[in-house]
C-alpha cells in the first residue's frame, strides 16, 4: 500500500474507527482532530475489561511521514485518572508518547510504532499484542479499500 492511503488510515476518522481497536473491541471518539496541537478523546470498549478511556494530543503530523502524539488516562468527562483508577497497573506511565513513521519501500509502506512504555509491561497488559491485531485490522481495512 503507498504511504499516504496508510497515513490516511491513522489519520481519518471514519477510517480509525474500523481498525483502532484490538480484536473483539470497538472505539469510540468524543472528538478528534488531526493536527498539530489537536485534541482527541477516545474509548476503547472491551467486553471483557470493560471501557478504557484516553485523551490526548497530536505533536506532529507530518503527511505521509510521521505522527507523534501523547495518550493519558482519563475518564468519560476527559479528566485525567491514575494508573490504578484506569485498570493499569500502578507503575504504568500516565502518559505515553507513541511516534509513528511510514516509509515507502517500493509499493509497500513500512510502518514503525514506538512508545514509551516498557515492552516487558506492555506484554504483561496485553497493549504489546493488541498492537498486532490492530496491524492485523489495518491491513484487512487497507486491501479491501
Amino acid at each position: 500500500m503507498p504511504r499516504e492511503l496508510v497515513f490516511a488510515a491513522w489519520t481519518d476518522p471514519e477510517q480509525l474507527q474500523h481498525w483502532y481497536a484490538p480484536d473483539g473491541c470497538t472505539i469510540e471518539y468524543r472528538s478528534i482532530e488531526v493536527k498539530a496541537g489537536g485534541e482527541f478523546h477516545s474509548c476503547i470498549h472491551d467486553p471483557v475489561h470493560g471501557d478504557c478511556w484516553i485523551k490526548g494530543v497530536y505533536h506532529e503530523v507530518s503527511s505521509p511521514e510521521k505522527l507523534v502524539l501523547t495518550m493519558t488516562l482519563s475518564n468519560e468527562q476527559g479528566d485525567v485518572v491514575t494508573a490504578n483508577n484506569a485498570g493499569k497497573p500502578e507503575d504504568w506511565p500516565q502518559a505515553i508518547v507513541t511516534t509513528v513513521t511510514f516509509v515507502s519501500i517500493g509499493e509497500k509502506t513500512e510502518v514503525t510504532l514506538h512508545q514509551t512504555v516498557a515492552e516487558s509491561e506492555a506484554r504483561k497488559t496485553g497493549a504489546y499484542q493488541s498492537w498486532f491485531s490492530m496491524f492485523d485490522r489495518l491491513n484487512n481495512l487497507l486491501v479491501t479499500r
